[in-house]
């Protein structure tokens, strides 16, 4: 925390999650000592890549995988794999498409927007991106109707809390694009502990955060078959020299695979639901709140705990608390995104047992006083 003071920067307690604007998450000692010593050494990047495919092969039994700046990064280099694939004059000519199979098809509620919109990323490659079915819903059919276009050159799918509408049958949704021979990207940035289950589907590539819940330096994954992971190498010598990961970042990433392969994951499950209970337990003894533990929306192996206010109790709404959490001392960063049903959740997975009592006497506090004020 000595970083914080030198600067002059806010230190506060992050329970919103793997978000982009706070940080993301925090490191192990392990990695970043790792990513520090990678910083005074020479690499050649070429054997970094090779080591951390096999790495990521061996985690997640896909054929390859390659690390790039970030997720976004490679939700545009998967693009520009599938329309130009590693042909250097058509990698050397993107975004410029002329003579290319441009059209990528998504789910319409799938076109999210995560501090940047999905549909620039896709046309940051130069893609035009085609929208199939409602944001309310997307059939396989709709699906088939834009993929029967002769100039389509790829499915993309989002498995993402921020998506809308129906969920959309991936199995299916890939076999549909199999059909019309074209390759099946998925995005699931903060999906890590999802690979497997997503490469199943069936997809040609799945992409992943390695700075969410693998907790590395900022880097994506880019996993999946290795004509594609070969395709999207190829552009690092044209509009992925942009996107590139750093020697710290892929060392980081090793780290962190490492620390996967090793980690119990039912015993760590077992911790977080604990820890969320507990938390929960206490939060109930609040007066005006209704805690209770909720699956994360996305799949991933942990809960969150979503405090309900009860405003005639409280003295408060959740729009008003989230303020007075957030601008109090030290700030307490809390998901916002059901305030109107009156709804906070927390994500618990980085904190320590000190910052969660932290948050509890907050509340407490805030609470007690605003309902005695209310009286």
């Amino acid at each position: 925390m000595q970083i914080h003071k030198k600067y002059g920067l806010t230190r506060f307690i992050n329970a919103r999650g793997t978000f982009t604007p706070l940080g993301v998450s925090r490191s192990s000692d392990k990695i970043a000592r790792a990513s520090a010593e990678a910083l005074s050494e020479f690499f050649v990047i070429e054997e970094l890549q090779t080591v951390v495919s096999e790495a990521i092969a061996r985690l997640t039994d896909a054929e390859a995988g390659t690390v790039t700046h970030c997720t976004a990064a490679g939700i545009t280099l998967s693009v520009a794999a599938v329309m130009a694939g590693s042909t250097p004059d058509k990698v050397a000519a993107l975004p410029d498409t002329t003579g290319m199979a441009n059209r990528v098809v998504l789910p319409a509620g799938h076109a999210i927007d995560y501090g940047q919109s999905l549909l620039q990323a896709l046309r940051l490659a130069g893609a035009t991106p085609v929208l199939a079915g409602t944001d309310e819903a997307c059939s396989t059919g709709d699906l088939e109707k834009e993929l029967a276009h002769e100039d389509t050159a790829g499915l993309l799918l989002v498995s993402s809390r921020l998506v809308h509408g129906e969920r959309v049958d991936f199995i299916e949704a890939v076999a549909a694009a199999h059909r019309r021979g074209v390759p099946a990207i998925i995005d699931g940035a903060a999906q890590d502990m999802r690979i497997n289950e997503l490469l199943a589907a069936g997809a040609d590539i799945v992409l992943t955060s390695a700075h969410k819940y693998l907790a590395a330096p900022t880097a994506g994954l880019i996993i999946g078959r290795k004509e594609m992971i070969r395709a999207v190498r190829a552009h690092e010598n044209g509009i992925g020299r942009a996107m590139k990961a750093t020697k710290e970042g892929i060392i980081g990433v090793l780290t962190a695979l490492e620390e996967r392969e090793q980690l119990d994951l039912n015993s760590w499950r077992n911790e977080q639901d604990e820890k969320v209970t507990g938390f929960v337990a206490q939060a109930n003894e609040l007066p005006g709140i209704k805690a209770r533990l909720v699956p994360d929306p996305s799949g991933m192996p942990f809960s969150r705990a979503c405090l309900t206010l009860n405003p005639l109790q409280s003295g408060m709404d959740a729009r008003e608390l989230a303020h007075v959490l957030r601008t109090g001392v030290p700030p307490i960063w809390v998901m916002e995104h059901k305030v109107d049903a009156n709804q906070l959740y927390l994500e618990l997975v980085p904190l320590t047992d000190s910052e969660l009592q932290v948050i509890l006497a907050r509340l407490a506090t805030v609470l007690s006083r605003k309902g005695k004020q209310k009286v």
